[in-house]
């Protein structure tokens, strides 16, 4: 709902659940949050393609693609950073009402914000991930080489060590992927998909 009057929201024909039904699943949101080298976007792309084989329509949104277009206006202040994960939850949203499975892996670090997108997208409609993962284990795999210029001063307001990271205390699923396979954490996220039956089988 626009909370501009010179705007009038148009409804189509072709609803969510049309879509849904010729593609043969719900759409739903799965987000996956956690520190920078947690495993998110490694995650969302495995999902995904597991996803894929079993025929389901699906994309993922990750951080720093997202970050190279929609929101590249945006800095790594709390403020804009707010604002980014608010702009990825108004497009999920238009993600799922073409009937998609949308995978959003983002650190999304604040609770409020990630409160924020359940708000948006609907809370029946998302699915919480916290890949919980160490800061130590996730320094050691410093993949893109941003901790360590964090700890230099090089690089201000990264999470986990000049920005705060406040874990999901309630999240639908956690994944302890410093320390649980790759494969291992991809089955619990499909068994919890069927357990959900978003995917009928």
């Amino acid at each position: 709902m626009t909370t501009n009057e010179n705007i009038i929201e148009h409804h189509a024909t072709v609803t969510r659940e049309r879509r849904e039904a010729l593609n043969g699943h719900k759409a739903v949101n799965l987000w996956f949050t956690g520190l920078s080298g947690s495993g998110k976007s490694t995650l969302a792309h495995a999902v995904e393609e597991r996803l894929h084989t079993m025929g389901c329509r699906t994309f993922v949104f990750d951080g720093d693609n997202v970050r190279n277009g929609l929101c590249g206006d945006l800095g790594f202040s709390l403020e804009d950073r707010a604002e980014n994960i608010r702009r990825i939850a108004e497009m999920v949203n238009l993600f799922l009402d073409a009937g998609i499975i949308a995978l959003a892996a983002f650190i999304s670090p604040l609770e409020k914000d990630r409160q924020r997108v359940k708000d948006i997208i609907g809370s029946g409609r998302i699915v919480e991930i916290f890949c919980d993962c160490p800061l130590e284990i996730c320094e050691a795999r410093d993949v893109k080489g941003f901790y360590r210029k964090a700890r230099a001063g090089l690089i201000e307001d990264y999470t986990g060590i000049s920005s705060p990271y406040e874990a999901p205390k309630y999240p639908d699923l956690r994944l302890e992927t410093g320390t649980t396979s790759l494969s291992d954490c991809v089955e619990e996220v499909i068994g919890m998909l069927l357990k959900k039956k978003v995917m009928v089988v």
